[in-house]
């Protein structure tokens, strides 16, 4: 089965962007004349995507004019933090308002050109409970690094330092709700710390390579880079 359904986490601070996009959440900063969050949703939408629920938060009335113009037929829905909830917290919340069996994760503030069919049949084929789309980078020090095993089951996540080269978590995931749900976890946690990082011997967390267009826009560097190559996102 095809995923159909997806979660964006869209409720974040945005600390280290306000310098340049002050007045909004970081996924609405514009990006030529449209929101950055609009290229997400049209890109997925023609991925497959026909539900969105966007976890919401910090500033959220921001939103209320692009979801109208967005999805003047629905297809989306709301789930609200009336407090921050950590993206684990914020995840699980919006699980409760989907109706799918797997869903999909993004961040609100990355753009990741990742094959949806592919993600579906790998997280499928490894009976996953959360399957990773990991992009592969030289020369960088911003990020983590994901290492496999033979079998691509996640085997250990290393701290951000500078690296040569490595995979990295592109924010993208498969995850099954059911067992998700199931879990004896707080009402407030990081998804990447609390769940993905912990007793990886015990849950079934898979990563697949993918290596397509990537930027997350969370940093002023980043979301000036983006003004000049919007081609990649259309």
């Amino acid at each position: 089965m095809m995923i159909r359904e997806a979660i964006i986490l869209a409720g974040g601070l945005g600390t280290r962007l306000r310098s340049a996009v002050p007045d909004l959440p970081k996924c609405m900063a514009p990006v030529g004349d449209r929101p950055f969050i609009a290229y997400l949703t049209d890109h997925f939408r023609r991925m497959g995507i026909q539900r969105f629920i966007f976890a919401l938060g910090y500033k959220h009335d921001a939103f209320e004019e692009f979801l109208r113009n967005q999805f003047p037929d629905g297809g989306y829905t709301i789930s609200l933090e009336e407090e921050p909830l950590g993206t684990g917290g914020a995840i699980r919340q919006a699980c409760l308002l989907a109706m799918e069996e797997t869903v999909l994760i993004l961040n609100g503030d990355t753009f990741y050109d990742v094959e949806l069919d592919a993600l579906s049949a790998f997280h499928r084929e490894k009976n996953a409970d959360c399957s990773l789309c990991l992009k592969y980078m030289k020369d960088f020090d911003r990020f983590g690094v994901v290492e496999l095993d033979d079998d691509q089951r996640v085997r250990l996540f290393r701290e951000k330092q500078y690296y040569p080269e490595g995979l990295i978590n592109g924010g993208v995931y498969a995850l099954d709700r059911n067992r998700f749900m199931r879990e004896d976890l707080p009402v407030k946690f990081s998804f990447e710390k609390d769940y993905l990082e912990k007793v990886l011997e015990k849950r079934r967390i898979f990563g697949i390579r993918q290596d397509h267009y990537f930027i997350d826009i969370g940093i002023p560097q980043d979301y000036r880079r983006i003004q000049n190559e919007i081609n990649h996102l259309l």
